[in-house]
């Protein structure tokens, strides 16, 4: 069974689900492919009465989602409870926002007149992760639905009913059969889908693995991607940083979700003049956590999402240790039920080691001691990723100018808040390419047509 639903609390299998049949998917990219030929053509205001609606329901149900993905993958409640709102800002965003967005762009030639449209594609093939189950769906859903595309979906193999369930979304919100489809289907029958000529495009949000297998098929067909891959964010703490708003926002940036967000903060890179001060209260802040029963409010740390995420995070701290890290603290697997995972300090981490290099998907912080902000910047670059990053300053000029000279795809200057559907989000390097949300997302997957007219003299 690859899609099985179980509680990362207890280990108990709560539901499976087989893979859908050949015969199955062909009827899924059939629909999809008749859904586009009439939604294409829709006006922008009937595709947003759909997805506004979905937004509604969303905002509507925030419970109902919420508890069904902290069974699931073992989110906290309250914060599954924010990431189902925040998928509803994203549907109404587009919903709103669409039509500006793709609205044609008049150019300025010596001679007549021309002009930029945007056009639908087809069938776009979407990939995506466990870790956030519907904020990784809206993201693809809301600008590509309201952009005319329509979505066949391969979802994560421990979240099912979360796929099942943004399926049903869409529908209730009377999106037609065919404009967004669940694909319950194996990596064999993923790549049929990737080779299909219906298929236009491919969106894939998961690891570096994941992305080369997948980036390199669609190469092969020449169709458009978008990679959306791992990260090992910097966390850059200056001499002059306000450590009572820098510890708070270090321990959410490492431990929100369970530690397991691309752009979490995973390597903590401290100038020296303050690292004693900074490590302390970072250490006390993480012993403080309360591990516990994901639904239960009380609870500050949960499990990680599956067995294998925990097993395979602790053999990378061993493999750190081996080759030479400190472990400051933590380390092991906490003495309850469930996937849970202490949380975890290596310090004294040399280039060779491959913590150094490797991407941490869980509890797990990089501490480095530096002495200046110029070493500060050139060991946040020296990392194969390039997603996010961040750096603490009391002095915003000097953040931003930090920020400028780090190879990321996103920065942040005293503050860690990427959840705005106004910005876009997406990385450089093995971080992946392309970008989702904000204006840029509903750009990926149109066809950018040039329109020039006018009485234009041929040449002699």
């Amino acid at each position: 069974m690859a899609y099985q639903s179980i509680n990362p609390n207890d280990g108990k299998l709560l539901q499976s689900f087989e893979h859908m049949s050949n015969a199955q998917l062909e009827q899924a990219l059939a629909a999809a492919e008749t859904c586009f030929q009439t939604w294409k053509h829709k006006r922008y205001a009937e595709r947003a009465l759909v997805v506004k609606k979905a937004a509604a329901l969303l905002h509507a149900h925030v419970d109902d989602f919420a508890r069904l993905e902290t069974l699931e993958m073992g989110k906290r409640i309250a914060e599954a409870r924010g990431e189902v709102r925040f998928s509803g800002d994203i549907l109404a965003y587009y919903a709103q926002h669409a039509e500006a967005f793709l609205a044609p762009a008049h150019l300025h030639p010596k001679v007549g007149q021309a002009h930029m449209e945007s056009s639908p594609t087809g069938v776009i093939f979407c990939v995506e992760p466990w870790n956030f189950p519907y904020y990784q769906l809206a993201r693809v859903a809301g600008p590509q639905l309201m952009a005319g595309n329509v979505l066949v979906v391969k979802h994560a193999g421990c979240v099912p009913q979360c796929a099942i369930a943004f399926e049903k979304l869409l529908l209730d919100a009377g999106a037609p059969v065919g404009a967004y489809t669940n694909l319950l289907i194996s990596y064999e029958q993923a790549d049929r889908v990737i080779d299909d000529p219906r298929v236009k495009g491919v969106a894939l949000t998961g690891s570096v693995a994941a992305g080369r297998s997948v980036a390199a098929r669609a190469g092969q067909n020449l169709k458009k991607s978008t990679m959306e891959l791992g990260g090992s964010d910097a966390f850059i703490v200056l001499d002059d940083a306000d450590l009572d708003k820098a510890v708070p926002w270090a321990v959410w940036g490492r431990m929100y979700n369970g530690g397991q967000t691309c752009c979490a903060a995973k390597r903590f890179i401290v100038m020296e003049a303050v690292a004693d001060k900074f490590l302390a209260r970072f250490k006390a802040a993480l012993e403080a956590l309360k591990p516990g029963d994901p639904m239960d409010e009380k609870s500050t740390q949960g499990p990680l999402s599956t067995e294998a995420a925990l097993v395979q995070l602790l053999a990378q701290v061993d493999a750190a240790v081996k080759g030479g890290a400190t472990l400051l603290m933590g380390g092991k697997r906490i003495d309850r039920p469930g996937s849970f995972m202490q949380p975890t300090i290596l310090t004294d981490i040399q280039p060779g080691n491959p913590a150094f290099r490797d991407e941490f998907f869980g509890p797990v912080v990089s501490f480095f001691r530096v002495r200046s902000e110029d070493e500060a910047i050139a060991l946040a670059n020296d990392s194969d990723f390039g997603l996010g990053g961040s750096v603490w300053t009391k002095d915003e000029a000097r953040g931003k100018r930090v920020a400028s000279r780090v190879d990321t795809g996103m920065m942040f200057v005293n503050n860690l808040d990427w959840a705005d559907a106004e910005l876009p989000f997406g990385g450089i390097k093995n971080s992946g390419y392309g970008r989702e949300l904000g204006h840029m997302g509903i750009q990926e997957f149109v066809n950018k047509k040039l329109v020039r007219s006018g009485p234009v003299a041929a040449p002699v």
